[in-house]
């Protein structure tokens, strides 16, 4: 049968839209529901400030009247004027195993960006870096942090079939909190070193409110900051700033987040961890109401595998040791807490030195997520 492809359109078509990866993963037990109601809001310009600075469009494929297929496009203005280029993204991909399914909703992406005058697209991206990003290349078998996608194996036949090549990977590392070893005494004495030579000290947070208030906004700054060079990067407006903080501070565990502050007082590096969130968002199936909330926060408090969120460092203080001092600090406080496995963020394939802090600590590289590129033409 024929399979039609239609813009997103009503509030029925996006929570056909939402909902369809339930379809998908049904059974799977290591899939990761986003909340229904924040995929939503994503897609709300009312609600998302993203659209300060992009376009998206829905689309949804369907066959016989069901629902088989979904993307979404994105035109970020502010990407393509960052990287001087003419690049439409997609994201929120899913599909049935079926080529032509694929083909059809690639072929709606394509031909947006062509009439908007594009050149090429990249994707699986969000309007942001705090969008999830990446196709999941490798380690279908292994869970997905709350951060992360999670795709069937054979998503990425399905992109490559339709012409799509790599542009980059995102590694995932997976390690054992040294319980038996302890922290190296010499890593100790480096870290001391360093804050001697760069007159640096750990900040303490105090009272959650404390750390929302005088610190949050500063954080997400120095975000920019030290995302400014990486891929695929766009900086934050300030109400995109404060839309972050409201979704995320409100569960955030003051001693799972570090900072370094100059003499000045002022933060030049942080690093933001979570208890693995993610059985919490399987147990809540979409929804925080009436028990999916309860899940959530059940999870907050169990401790067996912390998950690395964020981190940067301002671009004048790199390669100083300030890295090595948060790491030492989280893992302090993961031993102190009982964590038993750390989870990275996505790093880039290129970011060797991000990867490096994990030799200490017996890294497994265990995923891998892919941004597909291709070129489409001139509108």
């Amino acid at each position: 049968m024929s399979i039609t492809v239609n813009e997103v359109k009503t509030k029925k078509d996006l929570h056909s839209f939402v909902t369809f990866p339930f379809q998908i993963y049904r059974g799977n037990n290591l899939w990761v529901p986003q909340l229904i109601r924040d995929d939503k809001e994503v897609f709300n310009p009312d609600k998302n400030p993203a659209f300060e600075f992009a376009e998206s469009r829905q689309f949804l494929a369907t066959r016989d009247g069901q629902v088989v297929g979904r993307i979404a496009a994105i035109l970020s203005h502010i990407a393509n004027q960052k990287y001087q280029t003419k690049n439409m993204r997609f994201g929120w991909f899913e599909s049935i195993d079926d080529q032509a399914v694929a083909n059809a909703l690639f072929d709606a992406v394509a031909a947006w960006a062509r009439e908007r005058g594009m050149e090429s697209m990249t994707g699986p991206h969000g309007f942001c870096d705090l969008d999830p990003q990446g196709l999941m290349v490798e380690g279908f078998n292994e869970l997905p942090t709350i951060a992360g996608y999670y795709n069937p194996d054979y998503y990425p036949r399905l992109f490559e079939g339709y012409g799509l090549r790599k542009e980059i990977d995102y590694l995932e590392f997976k390690s054992t909190v040294p319980y038996e070893t302890g922290i190296p005494e010499k890593l100790l004495s480096i870290c001391e070193r360093v804050k001697q030579r760069g007159n640096f000290h750990i900040i303490k947070f105090g009272a959650k409110r404390t750390l929302i208030k005088r610190w949050a906004k500063e954080l997400f700054h120095l975000l920019d900051d030290s995302f400014e060079e990486i891929y695929g990067s766009v900086p934050l407006s300030e109400r995109q700033v404060n839309y972050y903080i409201k979704k995320y501070f409100t569960f955030v565990d003051k001693d799972l987040i570090k900072a370094v502050a100059n003499e000045k007082g002022e933060m030049i590096g942080f690093m933001i961890t979570f208890p693995s969130l993610s059985r919490g968002f399987q147990k809540a199936k979409g929804k925080l109401f009436p028990f999916g909330w309860f899940h959530i926060l059940r999870s907050l408090r169990q401790h067996e595998i912390i998950d690395f969120y964020l981190a940067g460092i301002k671009k004048n203080y790199r390669g100083l040791g300030v890295d090595l001092l948060m790491v030492i600090e989280i893992t302090k406080t993961a031993m102190a807490k009982g964590f038993k496995y750390a989870e990275s963020n996505q790093e880039l394939e290129t970011n060797l030195k991000v990867q490096a802090q994990w030799k200490y600590f017996n890294p497994v590289q265990h995923k891998r997520k892919r941004i597909y590129r291709q070129e489409v033409g001139r509108g």
